[in-house]
């Protein structure tokens, strides 16, 4: 059975998952002391469940616990990450490398800076139709990589196309020219294989929501060897992490956030091929039953260049948002979650070379752990409606 309406919009927010709640809740009523309080038997018990959740998440990026940092979310994280580190050494340079599909918790931040005078590149990616649309060329973030570059920040999976960034590739580059190497890696961790060594970025901010955790908490990686990665905290206070993030930290949401990412490194292989099938045949599905439908992002048989549940697709002569109103039994987007306020068209499909036009017939397919072929198969038939309706009404 079919409980509408059918949510596939997983690269905004996840539902958490039961078992998620399962190790929360003790946290919330039980053992809900506070992990800085290090004179009574409550305190000591959020302690210990915070220094095993931060040991658990560590190992599950191939990173040790004093190199994670819990924030409230990825957000957060980049910003920490940005600000800390362009902060922290300013005395190298002000110039700064990125992408221009990049998140906006990203590209405001580096806005930010470039109007306190740091300068700001902004690589572009491979145009569409190319198989690899999207992606950045390794050899232009080396080429652009300046005596006073400070920081370089490349999101490893992006959160619109499913584009996979060659961040090792990328991190090695940075690291021989003495660079600080940061991603935004939030659609990454938990969907595919993610070890920072093997990265070789210094920084990486993640999140719980997006893995079928709770909202509201997330971490960022920092190095701390070969070579120690050393930023300048944004929140003042009790000190703690390491006074690195100062605030009380959110104990059932760490846990929470820890089991999640247990789960999905479980799950992980199996779970990548059944999205990948579930995606395959919904995009089937779609240009069986409709023409004037296009891909936006890199091809699908580029499995090792995208993710596998995320799907990208534009329906000529119809307005995105139109169709999501009217498919009101369906929940999918147009574009990110954090800009669905904003009149503009994407800026990650017109760095793709689409036009305003294509861009605003664009819609998004997050597909996840909870979505089922018969879901899939009720988008489909609901989708070619609903582009057929409006397509008559011109």
């Amino acid at each position: 059975m079919i409980h509408k309406p059918v949510y596939m919009d997983n690269h905004a927010t996840t539902r958490v998952d039961p078992r998620v709640v399962e190790a929360m809740l003790p946290y919330f009523s039980e053992a809900y002391g506070n992990a800085g309080s290090t004179n009574h038997p409550q305190g000591w018990a959020a302690k210990e469940a915070v220094d095993a959740a931060r040991k658990s998440i560590a190992r599950s990026i191939g990173a040790r616990p004093k190199e994670i940092v819990f924030t409230s979310g990825a957000t957060e994280s980049n910003n920490l990450a940005i600000f800390g580190a362009v902060h922290r050494n300013s005395d190298r340079g002000r110039h700064i490398v990125s992408v221009v599909t990049e998140h906006r918790a990203v590209r405001d931040p580096l806005e930010r800076l470039r109007l306190r005078d740091y300068e700001i590149t902004l690589l572009p990616v491979i145009e569409a139709p190319h198989e690899q649309a999207g992606l950045v060329p390794v050899e232009r973030v080396a080429d652009a990589i300046r005596d006073d570059t400070v920081l370089v920040s490349v999101m490893l999976a992006n959160n619109e196309i499913g584009a996979i960034q060659p961040v090792d590739q990328i991190g090695r580059i940075c690291h021989r020219r003495g660079v600080l190497l940061h991603t935004d890696a939030v659609q990454a961790v938990g969907k595919i294989p993610v070890d920072v060594g093997q990265l070789a970025v210094d920084l990486m901010s993640f999140s719980a929501h997006k893995i079928y955790g709770p909202k509201g908490v997330g971490a960022l990686y920092v190095r701390r060897s070969n070579p120690v990665v050393r930023i300048e905290p944004q929140i003042y206070g009790g000190g703690q992490e390491g006074s690195l993030r100062s605030g009380t930290l959110n104990v059932p949401a760490i846990v929470g956030f820890a089991r999640a990412l247990e789960l999905c490194l479980e799950e992980m292989p199996d779970e990548a091929e059944r999205l990948r099938r579930l995606r395959d045949r919904l995009y089937q599905g779609l240009t069986e039953t409709l023409c004037g439908v296009t891909l936006n992002g890199p091809a699908l048989a580029q499995a090792d260049l995208r993710l596998s549940g995320s799907l990208n697709v534009s329906f000529a002569q119809v307005e995105g948002e139109a169709l999501l109103m009217s498919a009101h039994d369906l929940a999918v987007s147009t574009g990110s979650a954090c800009t669905s306020a904003s009149p503009e068209p994407s800026h990650v499909l017109r760095a793709l070379g689409l036009n305003d036009e294509t861009t605003r017939s664009s819609v998004r397919f997050g597909l996840g752990r909870f979505n089922t072929t018969e879901e899939i198969d009720f988008a489909v038939d609901l989708i070619a409606q609903t582009v057929t309706r409006l397509r008559k009404m011109g």
